[in-house]
Parts: C-alpha cells; sequence; structure tokens
C-alpha cells in the first residue's frame, strides 16, 4: 500500500483531474477551432444556447468565473458579433447577454461537438452521465462552506 503523504503526481487524484482536465480541453479544440471558439467562449456561449438573455452573473454562476475573468471573455464574445451586452432594464445594475441571429447561427453549427466530444471519450451516454454526477459531487465536498 503507498503511503498517501509520499505519492508521485501520477497516483494522486489530483494530478489525474488536473491531467484529464487538460486532456479534455485538448481533445475540445480541434472541434472548436473550425468554429472560431476557445474552450471558455464555448462554454459561456453552451449557456446562451440553453437559454438566452442570461445575466452576466448567471452565466458566471454557471461557470464558476467571477467578473475579472467574465467580462473580458464576454466582450470578445460581443466583438464577434455572437452576442449583445445590455443593461437591464428592470435592474440597471444587471447586465443582460443575449445571443444575435449570428450567435444563434453558430450555436446551431457547433450542435455536433457534444456527440463528437463523447464519441472521442469512448464512453456511453449513461457512463459519461455517471461520470459528471460524481466529479460535480467531488467538486461540492471539496468547496468552501
Amino acid at each position: 500500500m503507498d503511503d498517501p503523504r509520499r505519492l508521485p503526481p501520477p497516483r494522486m487524484l489530483c494530478f489525474a483531474l488536473y491531467s484529464a482536465a487538460h486532456a479534455m480541453q485538448a481533445a475540445y479544440k480541434p472541434l472548436l477551432d473550425p468554429l472560431g471558439l476557445t474552450y471558455p467562449q464555448y462554454l459561456a456561449l453552451s449557456a446562451l444556447w440553453a437559454e438566452d438573455g442570461q445575466t452576466v452573473g448567471q452565466i458566471g454562476a454557471a461557470l464558476m468565473l467571477d467578473s475579472n475573468t467574465l467580462t473580458p471573455l464576454l466582450k470578445r464574445l460581443e466583438q464577434a458579433g455572437w452576442i449583445t451586452r445590455r443593461r437591464d432594464s428592470a435592474d440597471e445594475r444587471q447586465v443582460r447577454l443575449t445571443l444575435t441571429e449570428e450567435g444563434r447561427a453558430l450555436g446551431a453549427r457547433a450542435a455536433d461537438v457534444p456527440p463528437c466530444f463523447l464519441d472521442r471519450t469512448g464512453l456511453t451516454l449513461d457512463a459519461a452521465t455517471q461520470m459528471r454526477d460524481d466529479l460535480m459531487a467531488l467538486r461540492d465536498r471539496l468547496r468552501p462552506r
């Protein structure tokens, strides 16, 4: 049995998660490059493709990003013509994000990304769903309370 205080990185859970995250982003790259998207941009747009008209705060919470990371990303999406950012008329403290026609068209072009990525994993949909749920439960247990 290994001494858990002296494990080399390849035997550490944290390293397995870290290296898997890097491999995942690398696997997405050839799927997203033809669309002109980075992985973080894809995640932000995916949130809007699922539910358009969210606030910056809602997207930040969903992606677990703070505004100093999210704002430049959203500005680039707006400059690309995929979203608009506008103050909410009901609450001017809120900035609402809306897909443009080009952003919706990009969503249609990106519809094959999830099944292509799933195929690349070699997992069934059920196995991928279970792995996602297990990882999210681990993430939630590790978060400060």
